[in-house]
């Protein structure tokens, strides 16, 4: 057994962060209105470590001002992090006092990172005889790791795991840990900002340092790359080298390790009580207690037991889970917690230490007892298993059924399609019986994939997905993250069952009945556990509403629009294809011409030689920090006006993104099995309401140029018996926000069915409507719209040709010309600051967290949101109810017209000749009457043989 003692090095804003955002939707706010989150998960963590290591020296290490000598070199090093939550900025005082109080030294420097004061220590305590843990989950660390350097890393799931040299050398694929560096330097680091090798990824870096070992020796060896690559890679050297400067953590910063100075020292335990209960942790303080007071009773593990261990890599098992003391909570175990502190989130409950009863249902007798007692039931969570993620194509393997917690049954299905339709006919009194509530996660799929099976699901639904996103729509809404947020409890992963992505992964079909049954079962189980949860807090968020209304009755809508799916002409897709690629070379010639040389316009090194060196188009351009001229838009955008090559580089710019986004792309995306596109929506991702499209995303195609606008001809109908409608909101928002704010002059403008743009351009230049100009009408139509998202001065300016000075005076104007409007505006925001949400028309919550943020672009952004998010999400119910009731209409009214699309404010549907005249009516109407203000809503209605001439 070695005797040599052991160092621990705390990351200290690594366990702050984490500590923060593992209570991000449930934060802890004691009676004087503190956010303590942060301050709970660092110090649950630290004690963690303190109690299953028992280290003998230890010490915590902070950042203070950032790192001095890489800003120099490089001044947009971390410039894109986004400012530190306020939570976390009110925490570190708390956090400095509590260490203080239990004798752990903090070891920071002016002008250097934690990183730089980490690695500095760990050599100096190496030098001395010392083993040393640097407890982090920041993988640039790995760099540092010798034969007595480790990294004591945080895992998903609980517990940690230990790097030495064997696991560096597999995780990046290097011969020795020095060449971390050399790998960060060239993929680079987004949240360090750090540039890298322009399309230089993980995979490609791993490659390079197979063949050339160093950044270096790759720089040096440029002439056996080839194509693109080679011409990137020696256009940017330089950045290559600055990167891996960048990425290399500092040995020379001015600390010294003493090791009296860092051994584990008994706390003043009462300065620490006091501490904790001015902060009103109860649980936290019984928790420090027990740490110091008996540690063999606390951990379950005696410190020589743990010192045995010091011998190998690993302060404990290399991937040891949990075994903290009651209540202990791990801000590494997961990105969620309970929702109470009392509760115990470090040991959560799994299927291997929960009593449970499931059961594989056995065919013939078995199989008919089951729906004896199934039907019998008033409510029952179902859960469809099938071999793969698209429910077009995918067969069922099995379902789950669960009606009490802990228990669940399980039905396979035979893989020969008669077969399994002989079984889904049994079970489809079940699915179509109107009496029995039906409960699911994501129950979207579970129809879709039924429906192949000619099985329709009635009855009302229990959506627990959907139930979440309404009580926390900004948090995420999986199920493990809902079980182990709400229930203490980590469900099987599927991964555990099939396998990771890849070629070697198996379908749930590969997998053995019992091992199935488990993984279903649970499944239907927690999640009926987390419908009571849920049914509560709906009722507690005053949503039960909105999701009886809204929510789940368009799940079914969004599950009928998305399997009959949309016509697509590839050919003419095709067509246009070609058509781009003549453009774009047409394109190409124009820019050689004006030139004068033909170059790479897709490189930004030469076209930026090209437009400021040889032809000098502006006196002083703007360049990177790496010395490379600026070419973005935004810059090529302000140049355009009075340059031609310009204006054709842009052109260039937006057809090649067009052709490969769009063009190209749409035509792969059509399913073989239907012959149509399928996008999906989703309806838990935007906190505002508002629906998103997936795969393919048909909400964000361009209209705004003419090409772009002829991706939608692409979208025709069924066939020569149908024709496209599209139905659109007519500035849905402006006249939400005018009934809201009853603001009477533009409410007047609306409902006398003016041109609320050069009504509003009338009121704010004096003049009468009729000579109000096009330039005056766009402007009002920039701050009508502008004001919802909180526009400035310095963003109209931008927006229009008018100086900052007159934009700032049309603004004034505009305000002085709506009072009410601002007065809303402004009581919005006092809503916000009072109760911490805003909410639509139809009871829909924003929760505002930052709202009262004492960092000023924090606080602003949630002030915006405050004013547009009513506003935005207002439009996005209105639109849903009308879905809904149109939906009804088409199905009881048993006719062919269909709806397939949903884009913001507008509806697309594929119409049965026929009918047309009706559903000219009746779209209308419905969408007009959907909800009721004081402003008449307005929806205009198009027809056409593609959905470019319907809208």
């Amino acid at each position: 057994m070695s005797d040599q003692k052991r160092l621990f090095l705390v990351d200290a804003y690594a366990l702050i962060f984490r500590g923060y955002y593992a209570f991000i939707k449930n934060p802890r706010i004691n009676s004087k209105g503190e956010d303590t989150s942060a301050i709970m998960g660092f110090m649950n963590s630290l004690l963690d470590v303190i109690k299953r290591e028992r280290p003998d020296h230890l010490a915590v290490c902070f950042d203070k001002g950032g790192s001095a000598d890489r800003v120099e070199m490089y001044e947009d090093y971390k410039a894109n992090r986004d400012a530190t939550p306020e939570g976390i900025l009110t925490a570190i005082p708390h956090i400095c006092n509590i260490l203080e109080a239990m004798h752990i030294p903090i070891m920071v420097k002016e002008g250097y990172e934690a990183d730089d004061v980490i690695g500095t220590l760990s050599r100096q305590a190496e030098k001395e005889g010392y083993k040393v843990f640097m407890v982090t989950p920041d993988k640039d660390f790995a760099q540092l790791v010798t034969e007595n350097i480790f990294m004591y890393r945080p895992v998903f799931g609980g517990g940690y795991e230990t790097w030495g040299i064997p696991e560096v050398q597999k995780k990046f694929e290097v011969t020795e840990p020095m060449q971390v560096i050399d790998f960060l330097g060239m993929m680079g680091d987004s949240s360090d900002n750090i540039p890298g090798l322009p399309g230089v990824g993980e995979k490609t870096a791993k490659k390079f340092l197979k063949q050339f070992g160093s950044m270096e020796n790759l720089l040096a060896n440029t002439h056996e790359l080839k194509g693109k690559m080679k011409e990137k890679i020696e256009e940017n050297k330089e950045l290559g080298l600055l990167s891996k400067k960048l990425a290399t953590i500092m040995l020379d910063v001015p600390v010294d390790f003493n090791a009296k100075d860092f051994e584990l020292d008994h706390p003043d335990v009462e300065k620490v009580k006091e501490i904790f209960l001015e902060l009103e942790f109860r649980r936290l303080t019984d928790n420090f207690v027990k740490t110091f007071t008996s540690g063999e009773e606390a951990t379950g593990q005696s410190k020589s037991n743990a010192s045995s261990k010091s011998d190998t890599s690993s302060p404990s098992s290399s991937s040891a889970k949990a075994s903290a003391g009651e209540g202990q909570f791990s801000l590494f175990g997961t990105s969620e917690t309970s929702s109470t502190e009392e509760s115990s989130t470090f040991d959560r409950k799994t299927i291997d230490n929960t009593s449970h009863f499931y059961q594989s249902i056995a065919p013939g007798m078995g199989t008919t007892l089951f729906m004896k007692n199934l039907m019998n039931q008033k409510s029952v969570c179902f859960d469809t298993e099938t071999t793969g993620l698209n429910p077009l194509t995918a067969e069922l393997v099995g379902i789950a059924f669960s009606w009490e917690a802990g228990k669940g049954f399980y039905i396979t299905f035979p893989k020969e399609k008669e077969n399994a339709q002989e079984l889904i006919e049994i079970l489809r009194p079940f699915f179509e019986n109107e009496n029995i509530e039906k409960i699911g996660q994501n129950l979207k799929y579970d129809i879709k994939v039924l429906a192949k099976y000619n099985v329709e699901v009635k009855g009302k639904l229990f959506d627990t997905m959907l139930a979440h996103y309404l009580i926390n729509p900004d948090m995420r809404h999986n199920m493990d993250v809902l079980a182990e947020t709400y229930l203490n409890y980590t469900p099987v992963p599927i991964t555990e069952l099939i396998g990771k992505k890849g070629k070697n992964q198996l379908t749930m079909r590969d997998v053995s009945v019992e091992k199935q049954t488990e993984y279903a079962v649970e499944d239907a189980d927690i999640t009926l556990q987390l419908k009571e949860h849920f049914e509560k807090e709906l009722g507690e968020a005053n949503t039960q509403k909105l999701f009886d209304d809204i929510e789940v009755p368009l799940l079914r809508v969004l599950a009928a629009m998305e399997l009959e799916g949309i016509n697509l002409d590839e050919e003419f897709l095709n067509s246009l294809s070609a058509d781009l690629d003549k453009d774009i070379q047409t394109l190409e010639k124009n820019i050689y011409e004006i030139a004068g040389e033909e170059f790479n316009i897709a490189s930004p090194k030469q076209l930026g030689e090209i437009l400021f060196d040889k032809m000098k188009l502006v006196d002083k351009p703007k360049k990177t920090k790496t010395g490379q001229y600026k070419t973005g838009e935004d810059i090529l955008s302000y140049l355009a006006k009075d340059h031609e090559i310009i204006r054709n580089i842009l052109e260039y710019r937006g057809l090649a993104k067009l052709k490969s986004t769009y063009v190209d792309a749409l035509p792969l995306q059509v399913e073989p099995s239907t012959h149509r596109v399928h996008t999906d929506y989703m309806q838990t991702v935007a906190a505002t309401g508002r629906l998103s499209s997936n795969n393919p995303n048909l909400q964000n195609i361009p209209i705004r140029t003419e090409r772009g606008r002829q991706v939608r001809k692409a979208f025709i109908p069924r066939d020569e018996n149908y024709v496209l409608l599209a139905a659109d909101y007519s500035q849905i928002e402006l006249r939400i926000i005018a009934a809201l704010s009853k603001e009477e002059t533009m409410m007047d403008a609306f409902k006398n069915g003016e041109d609320i743009h050069a009504s509003t351009a009338s009121r704010v230049f004096g003049v009468p409507i009729d000579e109000v100009t096009r330039e005056q009408r766009s402007n009002a139509k920039t701050v009508n719209f502008g004001i919802i998202y909180g526009v400035s001065a310095f963003g109209l300016s931008n927006q229009t040709d008018l100086s900052r000075a007159e934009a700032k005076e049309l603004i004034d104007t505009y305000y002085e010309t709506y009072p009410k409007l601002k007065a809303y505006m402004s009581d919005q925001v006092d809503f916000a600051r009072d109760n911490g949400y805003v909410q639509t028309v139809l009871g829909r919550r924003r929760y505002l967290k930052d709202i009262d943020s004492r960092n000023a672009m924090v606080r602003s952004g949630a002030e915006r949101n405050a004013v547009n998010a009513p506003i935005q999400g207002s439009a996005a119910d209105i639109i849903k109810l009308a879905m809904i009731n149109i939906h009804n209409k088409l199905s009881h009214g048993n006719f062919k017209t269909k709806m397939l699309l949903q884009v913001h404010d507008e509806l697309v549907f594929d119409v049965y000749k026929p009918e047309l005249e009706d559903m000219k009516t009746l779209i209308k109407t419905e969408m007009e009457n959907a909800f009721v203000m004081d402003v008449p809503l307005d929806v205009e209605v198009g027809v056409g043989v593609d959905w470019l001439e319907a809208h």
